[in-house]
């Protein structure tokens, strides 16, 4: 038998992160075309900086789209309302540049049976699941999602009084790797660091905030038999993080791509999900091959898939 030890590192964003934010908008589109005709064909990318949101892409739909009202209801929702946070839903300027979906791409699709659908792209897609949790995920992005997810929590709630919608979160785990008769093992021991940014009010200290996702953020979600003695913590070390949203860094559709997935675990053929319709093998095939590796996980057939 042979032990070591490895160490993985999964990260997650909170919803005012500006690719996030993008990636939103994008679907909030998606899901305007789709409430009204739900064959419409949507490929819709966003990019976001100061003061200022853009929506272009190829959209086909029957749907009459109020850009205005969908995009600022987007952005509201996430919580940018002070161009102090790093946008005002109220007063930034939304350009859109959408154009109808290219007829040879189209014409590839054949007929709208779904069992018959043509495909509008190629595309390398995969699934991944692991029995490591009840969520069929890997511990190291469980546990980062539920941080960005406790955090934004709290933040809407009034829970984290200095909070602002911009978040990242990482963590570390140690893993056990054996090799016991011929069979791979992999096992999550411990935590090994957790890193948290968050944005914030000017003229908070970081002593309260450190203070507050310790207390309220971490301990609400990470388990305590996974943290130790030598756990470390990482929180806003850069020591400030009041500029953020589109503000602070350029937002994109499609750059989070491994926050959408499995944290960096199994393999990802670079297609993004958000703004894409079902004839979009990128978001569709991805959902199904993610169906059959939680299938195979669940039967016994295998610890991760």
């Amino acid at each position: 038998m042979s032990i070591r030890s490895i160490f993985f590192t999964s990260e997650h964003v909170s919803e005012g992160h500006p690719d996030k934010l993008c990636d939103q908008v994008s679907d909030a589109i998606l899901d305007a075309c789709l409430e009204q005709d739900p064959l419409s064909k949507v490929a819709c990318e966003t990019c976001s900086k100061t003061g200022m949101v853009m929506v272009f892409g190829e959209i086909t739909t029957k749907a009459v789209i109020d850009y205005q009202r969908v995009v600022r209801g987007a952005v509201e929702h996430i919580g940018f309302d002070n161009s102090e946070k790093g946008l005002d839903y109220r007063s930034f300027n939304l350009l859109v540049a959408v154009e109808q979906q290219s007829p040879d791409i189209f014409q590839g699709l054949g007929d709208f049976d779904s069992e018959t659908l043509g495909a509008g792209d190629q595309g390398m897609m995969f699934g991944y699941a692991t029995n490591e949790t009840e969520t069929l995920m890997p511990l190291s992005y469980e546990l980062a999602r539920r941080l960005a997810v406790k955090y934004s929590e709290l933040r809407r709630s009034g829970g984290l009084p200095w909070a602002r919608p911009d978040a990242k979160t990482q963590v570390t785990v140690e893993y056990e790797y054996n090799t016991l008769g011929g069979k791979q093992l992999l096992t999550a021991k411990r935590v090994a660091v957790i890193l948290i940014s968050a944005q914030h009010d000017d003229g908070v200290s970081n002593e309260t905030i450190r203070k507050d996702l310790t207390d309220k953020v971490i301990k609400a979600v990470i388990p305590a038999d996974v943290l130790d003695a030598d756990t470390k913590y990482h929180l806003n070390p850069s020591g400030r993080f009041v500029i953020g949203g589109p503000h602070g860094d350029a937002g994109l559709t499609g750059r989070k791509i491994i926050v959408d997935t499995y944290g960096g675990w199994g393999a990802h053929g670079g297609g993004a999900f958000s703004g894409k319709d079902p004839s979009k093998v990128d978001r569709s095939a991805a959902y199904a091959a993610r169906w059959i590796a939680k299938s195979l996980v669940t039967a016994g057939l295998a610890d991760r898939c």
